[in-house]
């Protein structure tokens, strides 16, 4: 362990610290677009709030197709778009794209779940009531289905961490391209197993930390 360390120590480090970066700013940008995109598909569904055939379905589909293209793949389709965007198609810029595109309908639709859990006949009490479908969905939608989006965003933020992994196939850095550099081409399994050991701890952090925070926030309803 002490050799691995001393030789590879600060490899690894700069290795979480890209992964981390890429994680918080992809999730971060996920965040921003999903949870309005998820509580836009409730709001305008044939049974929500303010139903809208037209801007669901448009929503509905998108959503859908980016669900289903495997991050690998849209990484190298939206290349152009990339460019782009950032100016480059390497390093820690060049995935950020592909990882918010790939992790916000994702999202959306797990926080389009949650907030489906919500009790109608509540929703239909505050609308008897005369409250604004601004306030509904602030303070009933949004608060009654708190601990689901958190669960949401623990399970997008998994997949998030297994994307950068597998982006790191295409040089963009992070635990992945060391994994992929110096343990598979440069034949270093203890790289490998080092990063597959932090990878696995980061995973079961944010598991732990998600289902505390979700538990915490059901109890206080």
């Amino acid at each position: 362990m002490s050799q691995l360390i001393s030789e590879w120590g600060s490899v690894i480090y700069e290795g979480i610290g890209q992964t981390l970066i890429m994680v918080g700013i992809a999730l971060a940008f996920a965040i921003i677009f999903g949870i309005p995109l998820g509580v836009l598909l409730v709001m305008t569904r044939a049974e929500g709030l303010t139903p809208n055939t037209v801007i669901y379905s448009i929503a509905n589909t998108l959503i859908n197709i980016f669900r289903s293209l495997p991050f690998i793949i849209l990484l190298f389709l939206i290349l152009p778009v990339t460019r782009f965007l950032v100016g480059t198609t390497i390093g820690v810029p060049g995935v950020l794209p592909p990882l918010i595109l790939y992790t916000t309908p994702y999202l959306a639709r797990l926080v389009e779940t949650s907030l489906l859990e919500v009790d109608p006949g509540v929703i239909e009490a505050y609308q008897s009531m005369g409250i604004s479908n601004f306030n509904i969905v602030k303070t009933v939608l949004l608060r009654e289905s708190r601990g689901g989006i958190i669960r949401g965003l623990t399970i997008a933020l998994i997949g998030l961490i297994g994307a950068t992994a597998m982006a790191g196939l295409v040089g963009a850095g992070g635990l992945g391209s060391i994994a992929y550099q110096y343990g598979y081409l440069r034949n270093e399994p203890s790289v490998m197993y080092a990063t597959i050991v932090i990878l696995i701890i980061l995973v079961q952090l944010v598991q732990t930390v998600g289902n505390l925070i979700a538990n915490q926030l059901d109890r206080s309803k």
